[in-house]
């Protein structure tokens, strides 16, 4: 028996929920509805798409996590196919979601919001920031359409558009003894205590940056927060490097640093728009990536 799209449709509200009940609700359906569809398609595909806990709702099988990534993008295509058939194929609307590494989002995404949103007023952008992994993660798992992220540790499962390079730079105080100078060499950079982005790839990133060149540099301070990295630095506790580069010099507490780019040969990160390979886009995917294609490198370069 072939499945239908209230069925995938049940499904996803009940993986996005963790609950019959809660699926139930948002669909505005009887429990035994939902229920009745997930044994369906369980039965279709002759795989256990869900972990029953005892009065704690549900939880995916690897089996019910790939499928909902892909019933979402099926669901999605779905959408556009209706919207084709009653004439408002023209007119791009509903909600895209989007994922963006965190510590450039707040650099970039507003203004590619706003120029998005006034070529696409339609069209609602629901944004999804987190570490490079984090980001990789929530594409494989079809919670966003596209993400903007760096060229970092790209698996064969992802196609990536890079669309602007981001050079390597010293972040230092302001009167620290380097931030006159033209450029930096990270041999010069290692004689001062570091203050290091500690999250999942960027930390073992920027530390392979100087083991590749023999140094070692003294870590003085590591956060998770690249704004508390650049309030760090501007108090004298340390140099940090970094691709990301915010216009403004000033930190939250109104201290300053000064950006020094680094002389040596480090190939800049590109920053881009990755994708699931096997997935197609849709048509409001391929709108933001035209925007950004057009917007972003002038949004980042101030």
């Amino acid at each position: 028996m072939p499945f239908t799209l209230k069925q995938i449709r049940y499904f996803v509200a009940a993986a996005e929920t963790g609950s019959i009940t809660e699926a139930g609700k948002r669909l505005h359906i009887s429990q035994p509805s939902v229920s009745a569809a997930i044994a369906e398609l369980e039965e279709r595909f002759q795989v256990d798409l869900f972990v029953r806990h005892h009065a704690q709702g549900l939880s995916l099988t690897p089996a019910g996590a790939r499928l909902l990534r892909d019933a979402r993008s099926l669901l999605d295509q779905a959408e556009e196919l209706r919207q084709g058939a009653h004439g408002l194929g023209q007119a791009l609307k509903g909600e895209l979601h989007v994922g963006c590494f965190q510590t450039f989002a707040p650099i970039v995404m507003p203004g590619l919001i706003r120029a998005f949103a006034a070529a696409h007023p339609a069209i609602a952008i629901t944004l999804h920031e987190d570490h490079v992994q984090g980001v990789l993660d929530t594409l494989r798992a079809g919670s966003v359409e596209l993400a903007l992220t760096y060229d970092l540790n790209l698996g064969p499962d992802l196609t990536f558009d890079p669309l602007v390079p981001m050079p390597l730079h010293a972040v230092l105080a302001r009167r620290h003894r380097l931030a006159n100078q033209p450029a930096v060499s990270l041999e010069q950079l290692a004689e001062w205590p570091m203050v290091l982005l500690n999250l999942p790839q960027s930390r073992d990133y920027f530390l392979s940056l100087f083991t590749a060149r023999s140094l070692k540099p003294r870590i003085a301070q590591e956060t998770r927060s690249f704004e508390t990295l650049r309030g760090l630095v501007a108090s004298g506790t340390g140099f940090a490097v970094m691709h990301s580069r915010p216009t403004s010099r000033q930190t939250l507490d109104g201290r300053q640093v000064a950006y020094v780019p680094i002389k040596d040969r480090v190939p800049p990160q590109f920053l881009g728009l990755a994708r699931l390979a096997r997935i197609r886009s849709t048509r409001r995917a391929e709108a933001f990536a035209a925007v950004a294609k057009s917007d972003l490198a002038r949004i980042v370069n101030g």
